[in-house]
C-alpha cells in the first residue's frame, strides 16, 4: 500500500521520538541514577539552556503551560476586582486562569490575518482596574509585539505573553515571550518542543519578578517550611526537563521542516486557485512563524473536516467556541456578535497535518484531498 493510501495523522509523535530515542533513554537513566526527581540540577540546566535559546535572563520550569500563566498572574498580584485584557479566540487556559484568581477577563477581538489580538483595539478597553494585558501568540506566530510593548509602557500596564504555541517564534524585534513582564510556554507533547508528559516554562527579564515567581512556584517557601507568600506546587519534574534537554537542540531543524511543509501547502493551494471564501491559507506576517499549527479557513469547514476524517486524514478545529460564548463565562454578559472576527474564525478554521516528519508525499495527498472536496 502506498503512503498516500495510509491514514495521515494530524500529529504523529513516534518518528520524532524514535529519532532521539537513544538520547531519551540515556536521559531517563541519568535521572534514575541521580535519585533527584523534583527540580534540582537537571531542571536548572534546562532552564539555563532554554533561557539562552529565547534570549531572556530568567526561565523557570513549570508543571504545565496553564500553571505558567497562573503563576505569572499571581506574581503580578492579579486578584478579585482586577481586569486582564485578552483575545476571546484562544485555548481556555488563557481566560480560565484569570477567572480562577477572581479577576475578570476583558476581551478584545482578533485581527483576521494572524488570529492574534488586534493591538489597535486594546487601549479602548484599558481601565483603572486593568492589571495586565495577555496576548496569545496563536498557532506559532506572534502578535504585534512592537506596538503592544509601546502601549504597555505608555499606559503602565504589564504584558503577560501566552506563548504556549510559539517557542522560537519572533516578531520584527522580539522573541515570543521576551517582550513583556512574563512569557508563558507549554511543553504539552503536541507542541513544537514537547515533553513526554505535562510541562511548561515561565520567562522574564525582570529580576524582582523572577525572584517572586520562583518563590511562588514552590508554595512561597524560603527557606523550606517558612512561607512568605501563598504560592502553589508548580514545579517541573527533573525527568521531563531531561527529555526536553534532549529535544531542544533539534528544535530549529524541526521548525525549518515545518516551515518547509507550510510553504509547500501554500504553493499547492495557490496553484488550485480556489476562491478565498472556500480556502484561505495562513498569513505569515512575520518570518519568525513556527507553525505549531497550519490553519486554513473555509466557509465549508465542517463538510471538509468530515470528508478528511472519512479519508483517514487527521484534522482539528482550534477552537470551535470563543471564550465569551463559553457557558462558564456566561456571567460576563457577553453576547453573540460582540467579537465578530473571533466568532468567524471559530466557524471557519481547520488545522491540517504540519509536523516535521510528515513528508511531501503525504502532504500532497492531504492538499489534493482538500482541493478535490472544495472543487465539488
Amino acid at each position: 500500500m502506498s503512503p498516500t493510501n495510509d491514514p495521515v495523522a494530524l500529529l504523529d509523535l513516534a518518528p520524532q521520538n524514535a529519532s532521539v530515542a537513544a538520547e531519551l533513554r540515556a536521559a531517563f537513566d541519568r535521572v534514575l541514577q541521580s535519585g533527584a526527581f523534583i527540580l534540582g540540577s537537571e531542571v536548572e540546566t534546562f532552564e539555563a539552556e532554554v533561557a539562552r535559546y529565547i534570549g531572556v535572563k530568567h526561565a523557570f520550569g513549570i508543571s504545565s503551560g496553564t500553571d505558567a500563566i497562573l503563576l505569572a498572574l499571581m506574581a503580578l498580584d492579579v486578584g478579585p476586582g482586577d481586569e486582564v485584557i485578552m483575545p476571546p479566540f484562544t485555548f481556555f487556559a488563557t481566560g480560565g486562569c484569570v477567572a480562577r484568581l477572581g479577576a475578570k477577563p476583558v476581551f478584545v477581538d482578533i485581527e483576521p490575518r494572524t488570529f492574534n489580538i488586534d493591538v489597535s483595539r486594546i487601549e479602548e478597553k484599558i481601565s483603572a482596574r486593568t492589571k495586565a494585558i495577555m496576548p496569545v501568540h496563536l498557532y506559532g506566530q506572534t502578535c504585534d509585539l512592537e506596538a503592544l510593548r509601546e502601549l504597555g509602557a505608555r499606559r503602565g500596564v504589564p504584558i503577560i505573553e501566552d506563548a504556549a504555541q510559539s517557542l522560537g517564534a519572533r516578531s520584527k524585534q522580539f522573541a515570543a515571550g521576551s517582550a513583556g513582564a512574563f512569557g508563558c510556554y507549554s511543553f504539552f507533547p503536541s507542541k513544537n518542543l514537547g515533553a513526554l508528559g505535562d510541562g511548561g516554562l515561565l520567562s522574564t527579564n525582570d529580576d524582582a519578578l523572577a525572584k517572586k515567581a520562583k518563590l511562588l512556584r514552590a508554595h512561597g517557601a524560603e527557606p523550606k517550611y517558612y512561607h512568605a507568600l501563598i504560592g502553589g506546587n508548580f514545579r517541573l519534574d527533573a525527568l521531563q526537563a531531561a527529555f526536553l534537554r534532549v529535544k531542544l537542540p533539534h528544535l530549529d531543524s524541526w521548525t525549518a521542516a515545518r516551515r518547509g511543509n507550510a510553504a509547500l501547502y501554500d504553493q499547492l493551494f495557490a496553484e488550485a486557485s480556489l476562491p478565498l471564501e472556500l480556502l484561505r491559507t495562513p498569513q505569515r506576517v512575520y518570518e519568525g512563524h513556527v507553525y505549531n499549527q497550519y490553519i486554513i479557513r473555509s466557509s465549508r469547514r465542517d463538510e471538509l473536516a468530515k470528508h478528511l476524517r472519512a479519508q483517514g486524514i487527521g484534522c482539528e478545529v482550534y477552537y470551535p467556541v470563543p471564550l465569551h460564548l463559553q457557558q462558564c463565562f456566561a456571567y460576563l454578559g457577553e453576547k453573540a456578535g460582540a467579537y465578530p472576527q473571533a466568532e468567524s474564525a471559530c466557524q471557519q478554521v481547520l488545522a491540517l497535518p504540519i509536523y516535521a516528519e510528515l513528508g511531501h508525499e503525504r502532504l500532497r495527498h492531504v492538499a489534493q484531498t482538500v482541493v478535490e472536496l472544495l472543487r465539488r
